[in-house]
């Protein structure tokens, strides 16, 4: 059973410009307490073709969180324009609002986003090289896509999965290790072999 459930995540100052900071207001329910931080993270992405041009916008730290209500505002700045392909910076995108806890991921609510010239004449012509500070953002606050993810809540399958791979890491530093100290023992020997001469004395 999860422990923590997102109740309800409210888009703020919206339609807004382009370079103006995204906020939600986030509302989650504990069931119990968690001696371990939440983490939230804000994604714009970019361009739906690629997820190099995601770009996470902010990311912070809650906790430790102790079971009830908890209720905060999470702001994040703009995309940066430079990232952003041309032929992907005018239209419909999406911004990802994500929730994990040891490193895994239990929520995430996606919105699509609407980036759009407010002018009408720029609409119609739009400029050849886009005008980031005329663009006007319009998140679809109210039809959000939601998915939750099953998660090790105990964190004792993460762990051992991390132990493992550091057992893994460290059984071949030794191998390597060895395999280098049979080279070098290998090599000495090499120097350190006597040549033997043998010499015909005359009779």
């Amino acid at each position: 059973m999860a422990k923590v459930q997102i109740s309800s995540v409210t888009v703020l100052d919206n339609p807004s410009l382009f370079f103006t900071p995204f906020q939600f207001e986030i509302v989650f329910e504990c069931i119990e307490n968690l001696i371990k931080d939440l983490e939230f993270k804000i994604i714009y992405v970019g361009s739906a073709s690629s997820k190099t041009h995601d770009q996470t916008l902010d990311s912070i730290l809650v906790g430790p969180i102790p079971a009830g209500r908890h209720v905060f505002v999470f702001e994040a700045p703009p995309p940066k324009p430079d990232l952003i392909p041309f032929q992907d910076a005018v239209g419909v995108t999406v911004v990802l609002l994500t929730a994990s806890y040891l490193n895994q991921e239990f929520t995430r609510v996606g919105y699509y986003v609407n980036n759009e010239y407010s002018d009408p004449e720029m609409k119609e012509n739009p400029p050849t090289k886009v005008e980031f500070d005329k663009l006007q953002r319009n998140i679809l606050a109210t039809n959000p896509r939601i998915t939750r993810f099953k998660i090790d809540w105990e964190g004792t399958e993460q762990e051992a999965k991390e132990q493992e791979q550091e057992q893994e890491e460290e059984q071949e530093e030794e191998e390597e290790e060895r395999a280098n100290e049979e080279e070098r023992e290998e090599e000495k020997e090499d120097q350190e072999t006597p040549i033997h001469v043998t010499l015909n004395e005359d009779k």
